[in-house]
């Protein structure tokens, strides 16, 4: 199942983001404290624990994907040490990516669902709640997976939304309603980067055509 396919660069670039920039945040976060009076010592420390927590997290993911990999059982106590830093939540999100190529959707929804509550950065919300609407609709579970894309996201995900909204009601057999989520998703610009959209509307087009008068 493609759940990842659409996001993939954006999740890259996220995990590239930490891990190129993961201490500077943290000095930043320092430097904007203010006062001098312990600063080296906290600093230092600061740093300590955050390039520690960057080798925890790389040495829990190095073997993801790999025969063998103990990547599901070993995110979990991962995550339960370090709580819901932002190294947890991206180690919850290579975890439900590790166990939707295993075909654990169940373990998948439930680390996407843990990020969605955790998490305190809107886009990793957004990310986890459009990741996690796939698995609702590969499941068929279709109520739910509106519900899931019913939530508040950043107006940049809103061509996906749409989008993912008009693959639910085509497998509710919904046309029309999947008809105005697809155009939606075109109005928000999610022609752009994604030929497929058109493919999807233009088939709504053609399944019309062929429907039987009596049927109409």
């Amino acid at each position: 199942m493609e759940v990842y396919s659409t996001e993939e660069q954006q999740a890259e670039a996220i995990k590239g983001f930490f891990r190129d920039n993961g201490v500077a945040l943290a000095v930043g976060v320092v430097l904007g404290l203010g006062g001098l009076y312990g600063w080296k010592a906290y600093n230092q420390h600061t740093i300590e624990t955050t390039e520690s927590l960057s080798d925890s997290y790389t040495q829990l993911v190095e073997n993801a994907g790999q025969e063998g990999s103990t990547l599901l059982t070993d995110a979990d106590e991962f995550i339960k040490t370090n709580g819901s830093s932002s190294y947890s939540v991206l180690a919850a999100f290579v975890t439900a990516k590790e166990a939707v190529e295993k075909d654990d959707l169940d373990k998948a929804a439930e680390k996407l669902t843990w990020i969605s509550v955790n998490s305190k950065n809107t886009e990793f919300k957004a990310l986890a709640f459009t990741r996690l609407a796939r698995i609702q609709l590969e499941q068929k579970q279709y109520d739910a997976a509106l519900a899931t894309l019913g939530n508040t996201l950043p107006e940049s995900f809103k061509a996906t939304v749409s989008e993912l909204k008009g693959d639910v009601y085509v497998a509710k057999n919904e046309s029309e309603q999947a008809r105005s989520a697809y155009q939606a998703a075109v109005d928000a610009g999610g022609l752009e980067n994604n030929s497929l959209l058109q493919i999807k509307l233009d088939n709504l087009a053609v399944a019309a055509l062929n429907v039987p008068v009596s049927e109409k």
